[in-house]
């Protein structure tokens, strides 16, 4: 037995405020539902859901860790700025990642980055 994919689904207070953040990372709104609170996004080939009735539910962990592998993490950190978000400047691990981290609305960690040997010359 084998699995097709993996799609994540943050827990959010506000879809609609939630949809408007990631849609200034790149995402781009696949299906949505105001009624329930739902929207499923994409960007590139990954995918990601955000469900407001998650918080409709005690004791489950509200807070996440996805962490995103863009082509090219310099042009979509200089992208998520351009689109009006405020997120720390790129970093150098110790690792040998360069990458930023932010939060969502909701407080979902994002990390993005892109191993240093793959840097085309930044």
């Amino acid at each position: 037995m084998s699995l097709n994919r993996l799609v994540p689904m943050q827990p959010v207070k506000s879809m609609p405020e939630s949809v408007v953040f990631y849609e200034k990372l790149g995402f781009v709104v696949e299906d949505r539902n105001e009624e329930w609170g739902w929207a499923r996004l994409r960007c590139g080939d990954c995918r990601l859901m955000l469900d407001e009735s998650i918080n409709l539910h005690a004791g489950i962990p509200r807070i996440s860790v996805l962490y995103l592998y863009p082509e090219d993490v310099v042009e979509f950190h200089r992208q998520a700025r351009t689109n009006g978000l405020d997120i720390p400047d790129l970093d150098a691990t110790f690792y040998g990642m360069t990458e930023f981290r932010c939060e969502d609305p909701d407080g979902n960690r994002l990390w993005v980055g892109q191993e240093q040997g793959a840097l085309g010359g930044a």
